[in-house]
């Protein structure tokens, strides 16, 4: 094994092999030139853009981007940019966003960790959005938790002084972790107060996945961590 391959960077998912329906490749094929995102352009011009100034507003593994699109919807004035790895979950993202007429959501499929590096300004973002990671459930897996010091340390420069970090997870051990790593961080301050989680946030959308849980008895732990 050689050293880079030692020391290659664990990720927090894994690359599914699940096909595209039809709808959701057609509204890859047709929007993505408009609305998609190519890392390797290199750093993003958010005004350009979307040809406008606005708050900046990135979330991270949108999943299949219901929720992202309604925040849209709801918020016309923020400039959104979402990422995420699996490719159909973006084709229906871009379904949504035809469907709903919304045009302030631009997308990247690809790395997280490598957008924020290469493609996202220091201090450039007003919210950094993260709902319901991969829990990785087994003790060994926890290495893959994408909350860990180090990308949290990253994502905090990226956020402008007074930005927003907001975490949400229904499993409750990693709820934990997160209040862990969030309260250890530097430039971070609980906006509830020490060790304290967040009511959810009326502009955070309630999932149809989550408004189950509740009715189930499950819990949603939400974060809302303010940059100093």
């Amino acid at each position: 094994m050689s050293e880079t391959e030692k020391h290659r960077r664990i990720r927090s998912y894994v690359l599914r092999t699940g096909r595209m329906t039809p709808g959701q490749e057609r509204a890859y094929e047709e929007n993505w030139s408009r609305w998609g995102l190519v890392h390797a352009d290199g750093p993003l011009d958010f005004d350009t853009c979307f040809g406008r100034p606005g708050p900046k507003v990135l979330e991270i593994g949108f999943g299949m981007g219901q929720s992202l699109v309604e925040m849209a919807v709801a918020a016309p004035d923020n400039n959104f940019v979402g990422i995420e790895v699996h490719k159909p979950g973006v084709g229906r993202l871009l379904h949504s966003m035809v469907d709903e007429g919304v045009n302030n959501v631009r997308v990247y499929c690809h790395d997280a960790v490598e957008v924020l590096r290469d493609c996202i300004a220091d201090e450039s973002l007003d919210t950094v959005q993260i709902f319901f990671p991969d829990p990785w459930h087994k003790k060994r897996h926890h290495k893959r938790r994408l909350i860990q010091s180090e990308f949290v340390t990253q994502l905090t420069r990226k956020l402008k002084s007074g930005g927003i970090l907001h975490l949400a997870t229904d499993w409750q051990q990693y709820a934990e972790q997160m209040m862990d790593v969030l309260t250890a961080a530097e430039g971070l301050s609980n906006s509830d107060g020490p060790e304290q989680f967040s009511p959810r946030p009326d502009d955070r959308p309630l999932t149809k996945f989550e408004a189950r849980g509740e009715r189930l008895g499950h819990g949603v732990w939400d974060l809302l961590f303010v940059k100093d």
